[in-house]
């Protein structure tokens, strides 16, 4: 299928399998999904690379040496997120349960999160695969089908193949950042590619979940343009989840999508030739999950700063999305940097490593048993990574923490809620007491592509800069420092309350000022 257009058809927001990089400067294998006359919501997952297939998994350096990219294992990321310190203090997620929204889900989940916890946990005598212990006990996985049952998987069925790689990478990702706190797999029975189609589903699926209060955070990992929806009314009805969370303290995440400044139209082939954002990233009930791109060695220390995911110079089309909304008015908190995003909501809020050239192992068995070992990336990673980080800070916290935007700006405008778990993360440069990470490096321009026109286009990206740009948000995380800080900060009184946000915003735009008649969206009051 066409990676374009699987990356429209509610499908996880980018997987990017890699899927013909057999050196660096190979293009990625896109696979066709049939067009739609109807927007519905799509998976943000980034391709496959069919060459990472393998029985099993590579070290980065054999990665480097055989497939042309970098790629990583979970023991990589306890140390390249510093996430040891705070497993040493006994901070691992325990008593917290993330819902992960997905449509269709996997038939094979429960067996193949089984065996990944296994063979990363105590990777093979010379792999030179770092182990992960914190993994090596199963998570509770509970499945459920509040919005009706799942029909039958179909090894054949392209559309359904790519939900349940993305259920696999949402699900063992947010399992190696949290390895103690529940997985709650929400199934949805109607896929989301782009605009309303699949919405509907995923809000009475949320909806449940919400008002079962059987998660204290939600990971979603797909979306769809701005502008596939008919109208804004069209988008703004599909928001009762996000108010539900607020009003009941659930963290909601959303991936801020994988072609950089523009997205997929309602075809789900061709790009937009102005620059877009992707709901429901966009939203500011939702905290919008960007990507990096991390240089790890094969123990997972840092060989250089993160930069801004963007994986062109591997031949692959594809970066973080971002930038400003074309339905939302800038929010409350976003008034500290007006100055990026004008009168609009800007996205991402944070970002996590989502690049395929740092892709991670994901293990799966319903197609293809006998090479069940792949490399994923997409902001369809970042956001399940990011979901384990808020449920550590809900287990410091001794309360689900709920909406979270207010509370992130305020750590990143230096204010002080340290105290953290330990402080040696050479990454960039940071306010020592919330753990932010500043990305200083790189742009999310995926540069010319070619329409079903025939024609090629441009659409310019953002650059990454000191403190908040549209590129990587506010920055990546050591987690070891934020996530008490975040614990602190969202738990103090001015935050998670019910908070004024507002809707306007000219959906036709380009950037810059998005005007609109709304009221303000977010703020500090209860």
């Amino acid at each position: 299928m066409n990676a374009r257009k699987a990356l429209r058809t509610l499908m996880p927001i980018l997987i990017v399998t890699v899927a013909a990089v057999a050196a660096a400067g190979a293009s990625l294998a896109r696979h066709e999904q049939g067009r739609s006359s109807v927007a519905v919501a799509r998976p943000f997952v980034v391709g496959h690379i069919a060459a990472s297939a393998r029985v099993a998994p590579l070290s980065t350096s054999n990665c480097i040496a055989t497939i042309g990219i970098r790629c990583y294992s979970p023991g990589q990321f306890e140390r390249a997120y510093n996430l040891a310190a705070l497993r040493a203090f006994g901070i691992n997620g325990a008593g917290q349960t993330i819902a992960i929204v997905d449509s269709f889900g996997s038939p094979t989940i429960a067996a193949d999160l089984h065996a990944f916890d296994q063979t990363f946990s105590n990777p093979p005598a010379g792999s030179g695969i770092p182990a992960d212990p914190a993994i090596g006990i199963d998570p509770q996985l509970t499945i459920i089908q509040p919005a009706g049952p799942v029909p039958p998987f179909d090894p054949t069925n392209d559309d359904m193949v790519g939900w349940a790689q993305e259920t696999t990478l949402d699900v063992e990702w947010a399992h190696v950042m949290a390895p103690r706190a529940k997985i709650l797999l929400v199934e949805t029975p109607v896929s989301e590619t782009e605009g309303v189609q699949g919405f509907p589903e995923i809000v009475k699926a949320e909806n449940y979940v919400i008002d079962n209060h059987l998660a204290s955070v939600i990971s979603q990992s797909f979306g769809a343009t701005e502008e596939t929806f008919p109208n804004q009314q069209a988008l703004l009805a599909l928001r009762s989840a996000f108010k539900n969370a607020q009003r009941h303290n659930v963290t909601v995440l959303g991936a801020s999508g994988d072609e950089g400044p523009t997205d997929y139209q309602l075809n789900l082939e061709d790009l937009y030739t102005m620059q877009v954002n992707s709901w429901p990233s966009s939203d500011p009930l939702v905290t919008s999950v960007g990507g990096t791109q991390m240089n790890l060695d094969d123990q997972g220390n840092h060989l250089s700063p993160d930069v801004v995911w963007n994986d062109s110079a591997v031949g692959i089309q594809a970066a973080g999305g971002g930038g400003p909304s074309h339905v939302f008015d800038r929010p409350d908190f976003q008034d500290g940097v007006r100055s990026v995003v004008g009168h609009a909501r800007g996205t991402p809020d944070i970002s996590l490593n989502a690049a395929v050239d740092g892709g991670v192992w994901v293990y799966y068995t319903f197609v293809g048993p006998t090479s069940p070992y792949h490399i994923f990336g997409g902001t369809s990673a970042a956001t399940p990574e990011f979901a384990g980080i808020v449920a550590m800070a809900d287990q410091v916290a001794r309360q689900w923490l709920g909406w979270l935007n207010g509370a992130l700006y305020k750590l990143a405008n230096g204010n002080g809620y340290g105290n953290g778990y330990a402080y040696g993360y050479g990454n960039g440069k940071r306010n020592q007491d919330s753990g932010v990470v500043d990305v200083t490096q790189g742009n999310n321009d995926i540069g010319p592509f070619v329409n079903s026109d025939g024609q090629t286009y441009h659409v310019p990206g953002y650059a990454a800069g000191p403190g908040y740009d549209l590129a990587s948000g506010l920055g990546t995380i050591d987690a070891a420092t934020f996530v008490p800080a975040l614990a602190r900060a969202a738990g103090d009184d001015g935050y998670g309350g019910d908070q004024n946000q507002g809707n306007g915003g000219n959906q036709g735009g380009n950037g810059g000022n998005q005007g609109g008649n709304g009221g303000n969206q977010g703020g500090g009051g209860h």
